[in-house]
């Protein structure tokens, strides 16, 4: 993948980081969502952040599946 990709998933890893905490009150107003939901979207947020930042620094060569395998002839 190349690097805009990359950059696309810690773009939507910070958009779902800041819905979750914008979703996320003061405790004595009514929240439009659930507690859980919240917790969900900021941490859900952050490791797509981290996934992004992992794989733009060019680490994720290391998972079997993602590796660019040289094929040769010989």
């Amino acid at each position: 993948m190349n690097s805009l990709a990359w950059i696309g998933i810690i773009v939507w890893g910070l958009v779902l980081t800041v819905f979750g905490l914008t979703m996320a009150g003061p405790p004595e107003a009514q929240a439009a969502m659930q507690a859980q939901d919240v917790v969900f979207l900021i941490a859900g947020g952050l490791l797509t952040c981290l996934i992004g930042l992992v794989g733009l620094m060019g680490l994720m060569g290391w998972v079997p599946g993602l590796r660019n395998e040289q094929n040769s002839c010989a």
